[in-house]
């Protein structure tokens, strides 16, 4: 059994799908219904005995300064390259910290803090079992293992989440795919979930951790924030 030690929170991000409201206000900072988004997920982290804890800043970076003061823990990794590259690049500069750590987003809501539990098997992803047709990252999974995942969804199968944990060894192992896709192969415009998922997924035996649909929401767009807090209406 492994543990999670530390934890990274991707917040670097120009949330584009979000203007206007993301033009003088970075995505995870976004209130809804009262709270930002990212402060349900420090909390959440918190609450199950992680202090260590990374966020990645590009976009308005200054604006997340006050979390540093608001919660023990929170340390500021700057991301340079936010405005010119996927999110790969925020994963890379938090690159030190990949061992025995959780790896999310920050523009999402925790409902249920357990979704976050330290505790862990194999590396992988939350999931949410669906039977109807998505258009999210969707895998397959075989006694436990991932076997497989389409990047243009599907149905009946598992909906890979924004929360994944990594041990000691698949975090060196990622740390050395990251610098190989970053820095020797140029490849910027991925998203960082590209690297085990797609460029290297023979060398990890991934596992999913399953929750239900309504433990966090994932908002990517202006009328999923107005579904979840009627005040945008």
């Amino acid at each position: 059994m492994h543990r999670i030690e530390r934890a990274i929170i991707m917040a670097a991000g120009k949330g584009e799908r979000m203007h206007p409201l993301t033009e003088k206000v970075p995505k995870p900072l976004i209130r809804v219904r009262g709270r930002r988004m990212i402060e349900t997920v420090i909390e959440a982290l918190h609450a199950n005995g992680i202090y260590e804890i990374y966020v990645v800043v590009g976009y308005l970076k200054e604006q997340f300064e006050p979390l540093k003061e608001e919660f023990p823990g929170v340390t500021l990794i700057e991301n340079p390259y936010y405005d010119t590259c996927n999110n790969i690049s925020s994963l890379y500069a938090a690159r030190d910290h990949l061992k025995d750590c959780m790896i999310l987003d920050g523009d999402q809501i925790i409902y249920d803090p357990k979704v976050l539990a330290p505790e862990f098997e194999k590396s992988g992803y939350n999931a949410v079992w669906t039977d109807e047709e998505t258009t999210e990252w969707l895998m397959t999974v075989e006694d436990g293992v991932v076997t497989g995942c389409s990047r243009t969804g599907g149905k009946r199968g598992w909906q890979l989440y924004s929360i994944s944990r990594w041990s000691a060894e698949d975090g060196a192992r990622l740390r050395r795919h990251l610098e190989l896709e970053f820095e020797e192969r140029g490849n910027r415009q991925i998203y960082w979930d590209d690297v085990p998922m797609f460029c290297h997924f023979d060398e990890y035996r991934l596992g999913i951790r399953p929750m239900q649909k309504s433990d966090c929401l994932e908002i990517d767009s202006l009328e999923e924030l107005k579904a979840a807090d009627p005040a945008y209406r």
